[in-house]
């Protein structure tokens, strides 16, 4: 019963990384799969995962822009506020 109320609580505290880091891998999953070929792709994704928004936009500028704003849609929860 221990251990079980043990990982209860460790789900509680790491709620938050968790959830960034599903976002970040939703992301993550539909850049590869529609902008995986696309010039700044690979950095876009580091920043993504750096968590730094600048970078992140700035890397996806020159993209579609259909693409671009429906990535920047998707990365508003993977962003930590």
């Amino acid at each position: 019963m221990a251990l079980r109320k043990l990982v209860d609580q460790a789900r509680k505290d790491n709620k938050e990384v968790d959830e960034l880091r599903r976002a970040c891998n939703s992301v993550n999953s539909f850049m590869s799969a529609i902008a995986g070929n696309l010039a700044g792709f690979e950095e876009a994704s580091r920043a993504l995962f750096a968590g730094d928004r600048r970078r992140f936009n700035f890397e996806i500028e020159l993209w579609p822009d259909d693409v671009r704003a429906h990535v920047k849609h998707l990365s508003v929860g993977a962003f930590a506020q």
